[in-house]
Formats: structure tokens, sequence, C-alpha cells
């Protein structure tokens, strides 16, 4: 293109010089030489005058070019120094990387050093105190081929046929002799149960409320409901002050009577104003061994089953493993109506999940200390799986006594949904005046209802004073057999 564009000035040019040439000898009479003179001088002077600005404009497109070129070069120069100062700044964050962790290995170092000779030496003691054991065993054998004739004064041990059953469902220590502390610290245990019976006989059983929350969010999305024996003074007894001797004198019974309609009430009251929230009752495995007492809870509440889905019973691990056929059937009659169930007071996992979400077992509750221990680790199901195998089977896991946020971290890392504990709320107890609302409400209501629609009267509620007479009753009976 450029050499096209440079033949055709060089024609134009000599057209030009040519037509001058021609015009100055046809119209002003120059000679023919002279005309070819003038010719030859315009050419010449065109041409000049093309080479003239044909080097400015490339001396002016060299100039932008070498702008262009310095322009480029300043930026690499500029990009290559912003790519230096990264690469220092780098190897500086990696010798900084280095030494922090040279300096957190190294103590992990020392200390995994110490606990490998801890371990030896704890090796090396067991070793010598199972010496020592066989040695003594080995010393007391000749002893034991002649057994000692027990005095005559001394009472003969009674043995139950069951006593290895017992220990391997885990049954709870019964309290024998005077307890050393507690509020009951150096009573008689006709005592502590006379005390018990006058607490039920009088209604003094609060309620109280400890929440579940979801994690991590932290949101209440259940509560527990406890029960507390007021004394005549006023002092309260925790469940797991006055529980063992309940239930061995036959009271628990009445008590869960009690905390079943009271929980009924709060249910109601939580589910006007929050669909979402639900309520865990705790109820006894002899509460569901007694007839009289079981028939009025279950009809109260298949009166209530319309609260079924806020409503869970919890029954404990021991009482869940112990029970016989009528316990079940009675466990079946109130998953039928839409009850759920929570097993509590887990020692151990050893857990059938099939079995239990067939039975309607839809929570259990194992304390987060069982959870982290080594023992729990060393089963059959490691506590990282435990969530995730309930979760098969519909059961969510629930992780009690809760009291650091340290424990909530490492709960996270074993997949745990709900938490219950001191860290998040401590059992706040129930007003009365919103029980004594709730039951008017109810009784309101049901006078208001027409007669084949009404509701079986609650248990605990005062129908011509039976129920509570009959409580009243049974608690004075125990109390003349305990002090008999």
């Amino acid at each position: 293109m450029g050499r096209l564009s440079a033949v055709f000035i060089a024609f134009c040019m000599l057209l030009i010089a040519a037509s001058i040439g021609a015009v100055t000898y046809l119209s002003f009479g120059f000679t023919a030489m002279e005309a070819t003179v003038v010719a030859v001088a315009v050419l010449t002077a065109l041409v000049m005058v093309n080479s003239v600005t044909s080097r400015q404009r490339d001396r002016s497109d060299i100039g932008s070019q070498i702008s262009d070129l310095s322009r480029a070069t300043a930026d690499i120069g500029r990009h290559v120094s912003e790519l230096d100062r990264r690469i220092v700044a780098v190897e500086q964050d990696v010798a900084d990387a280095a030494d922090r962790s040279r300096a957190t290995t190294e103590p992990l170092t020392a200390e995994i050093d110490e606990l490998g000779q801890l371990v030896k030496e704890l090796a090396d003691a067991v070793a010598a105190h199972e010496h020592m054991l066989e040695s003594a065993i080995n010393n007391a054998a000749p002893a034991r081929a002649e057994p000692m004739r027990a005095p005559a004064f001394a009472p003969e041990p009674v043995t139950r046929a069951d006593a290895a059953d017992k220990a391997e469902l885990g049954e709870p220590e019964r309290p024998t002799g005077r307890p050393l502390s507690g509020p009951f610290q150096g009573m008689e245990h006709a005592a502590i149960v006379a005390q018990i019976a006058r607490a039920v006989e009088a209604n003094r059983v609060d309620l109280f409320l400890q929440p579940i929350v979801t994690l991590p969010q932290r949101k209440v999305r259940y509560y527990e409901a406890l029960a507390r024996l007021r004394d005549d003074d006023g002092t309260l007894f925790a469940p797991e002050d006055f529980q063992s001797y309940a239930e061995n004198s036959g009271l628990m019974p009445a008590i869960d009577n009690l905390m079943v309609f009271r929980c009924v009430q709060v249910v109601r009251r939580l589910s006007s104003k929050n669909r979402d929230v639900g309520l865990f009752c705790a109820i006894s495995g002899s509460t569901l061994v007694n007839a009289l007492t079981y028939r009025e809870i279950a009809d109260f509440l298949e009166a209530n089953r319309v609260l079924a889905p806020h409503l869970v019973l919890e029954l404990s691990q021991f009482a869940v493993r112990a029970m016989s056929p009528i316990e079940q059937e009675c466990l079946a009659t109130l998953a039928e109506l839409g009850f759920r169930f929570s097993m509590g007071h887990v020692a151990d996992l050893r857990v059938e999940p099939r079995e239990l979400a067939e039975r309607g077992f839809r929570f259990i509750k194992v304390p987060a200390p069982l959870l982290l221990s080594r023992a729990a680790a060393a089963g059959d199901i490691h506590p990282a799986d435990f969530s995730d195998l309930l979760g098969r089977f519909g059961i969510d896991l629930i992780a009690e006594k809760i009291e650091g946020e340290t424990t909530v971290v490492d709960l996270l890392d074993y997949d745990v949904r709900f938490g219950q504990g001191f860290l998040f709320s401590p059992p706040r107890p129930v007003r009365a005046e919103v029980l004594q609302g709730l039951a008017e409400r109810a009784a309101s209501t049901k006078l208001s209802e027409p007669a084949e629609m009404a509701a079986p009267p609650s248990p605990a509620e005062p129908r011509a004073a039976a129920p509570r007479a009959g409580m009243a009753q049974l608690a004075r009976g125990i109390v003349r057999r305990a002090q008999g």
C-alpha cells in the first residue's frame, strides 16, 4: 500500500511539472528549452517538499512509538518492583510461619515425650500392682479353704436372684442408712420418706423449666420440666435429692400425676404462643405399672392428644431396659395417641436405635461428659458416630449437663444438634399464678362445652376432691408404713 501511494505521488508530481512547462510554452511564449527548465525546477521543488513532509511524518510516528515504548518500559519496571516486593513479603511470611510452627511443635513434642514417660511409669506401676494382687490371692487361698463361721447375732445376707441382671441394666443405687450429705443429711430413711410424703400430700411440688437449645444457633427449641419439692420451711429439694427415696417408697406415681397435669398446662400455653417449642416431662417406670395412676394419666393425655406434638415423655435408661411386657404395652398405648418419648439418665452408649425408634422414642439425652469421655470412645460405638447412628432411625441426640464453651466446641465436632445445661440457662420456676390462671381457663372451657364433648377430668384437678383425697390417703399410708 505504501509503494502504490509513492508511485501515485510521483506520477502526480510529473504531471504537475509537465502541465506547468506546457502552460509556460503555450501561454507565455517560452521556448521549449525554457519550458523544460521550468518544468524540471517545479518537479524538483515538489520532490523536495514531499521528502521534507515525509521525513516529518516519519519522525512524528517514531517519536510516538518511542513514547509508547518508554511508558511500557516504565510499567514493566513498576510491575517488576511490585513482584519483587511481594516475593520478599511471601518469604518473610514463610519464615514467620516456620518460626511459629517450630515454637508450637516444640512444647507439644516435649509434652508427648513427657506423656510417653508417664505412660511407661504407669505401666510399670500397674504391673507391680498386678504382681502384688497375685501374691495376695495366692497367700489368701489357704485361708479360704477353712471358712469362718458367722456369729449367731449376725444377720443372714439376703441375695436377690436378679442382682446380676439389675447390675447389667444399670439400676441406680438404692439409699441405705442415713445419708452423709445433702438436704437429708443425718436423717433416718423413715423420716425422709415421711417428709417427702407430707410435701406431696400438701401439693408442694413446684415446676421448674430448663431450656434445650439448638447448636450452634442456641435457639430455644424445647424445655425440660423438673420437679422440686418444698419442705415445711420452704426448702427446695432437687430430683436427685428425693427421687430415689420416692421411687423406693412408691411416691413417684403421685408426683408424676401432678407433673403431667402441670406440664400439659404449660404446653397449652407454649403452643398458643410458639408452635415450634415443646416440653419434656419425665415419668417413672413405676408409674406405668401403677394401674390407677396410669389409667388417670392415659385418660388425661387422650383428652389432650391435640398437644401430643409438643409434649415428650421421658424415661430413664434403666426403666427402658427393665420394662416388662405390661409396661411396654402401656408405652405403646401412649404412642398410639401420638406422644413421643425420650430416654434420659443414660449411663452408657449401648443402645438399640432401631428398637427404640419402633417403640416411639425420638430423643436420647446423654450427658456431655459421657460423650466426651475416653471410656465412651473405647466402646463399640464411637461418640463421634453416635449422632449419625441415631439420625438414621429418626432419633435426635441431646447433650445435657453442658457447663463450658469448650464443651460446646467439642460437641459440634460430634454433630450434636441440641444442648442443655447451666451454660445456657439454669432451671427456672414457673410462677404459681401462671399455673393457676391456666387451670382456671381450662376449667371454664370445660364448663362451656356440651356434656357429650367434655374431656375427662384431669388426674390432678379437684373433681369432687377425689384425686387429691386419694393422693393424700396414699401419702399418709406410705408415712405410716415408713414409720411402722
